[in-house]
């Protein structure tokens, strides 16, 4: 049914990747009653830092937006919704801990920040903290554009 419309690869990953951050902001959303709790109930009212909480939702926010672009190429790759799924779990895994877990081996000497800065992680750390910085948010964006481009190429393939 999908194929019969006039859409291009591009606007099918992206209507799906939308659909899916607009699922992960509706996970989100009951989350604030807990801030708006402990800025009631605080002693004195008020008596949290505001802008760690949005840092560390805007962290939460990219981390959940990469994860779904990895989980769009996984379920690309493969028709079988047990092996996408699998596979999304790896690739999360990896770039979550992956990377961090091979920087801590020591075997590259001076390049061992340049790979724990692959992970996702070290930049989720970063912003869980409230500090948003644009390296961060830059290395997001790539990560999802990345991935989003290699699940078009992955549909466009699949016509040859």
């Amino acid at each position: 049914l999908l194929l019969t419309r006039p859409l291009t690869d591009l606007n099918i990953v992206l209507g799906k990747y939308l659909a899916g951050l607009s699922l992960v902001l509706l996970a989100l959303m009951p989350t604030l009653v807990y801030y708006y709790s402990a800025h009631t109930l605080g002693n004195p009212a008020g008596n949290i830092d505001t802008g760690a909480m949005w840092g560390s939702y805007a962290g939460l926010f990219f981390l959940a937006a990469a994860f779904v672009s990895i989980g769009l190429f996984a379920s690309s790759i493969t028709e079988n919704q047990i092996v996408s799924f699998i596979i999304a779990v790896f690739l999360c895994f990896f770039f979550f801990i992956g990377f961090e877990s091979i920087s801590q081996l020591a075997l590259f000497g001076k390049v061992d920040n340049f790979i724990l800065a692959l992970g996702i992680n070290e930049h989720y750390i970063s912003m869980s903290r409230g500090v948003i910085d644009t390296r961060d948010m830059l290395y997001y964006l790539s990560l999802i554009s990345i991935f989003l481009i290699l699940t078009k190429t992955v549909l466009e393939s699949r016509k040859w």
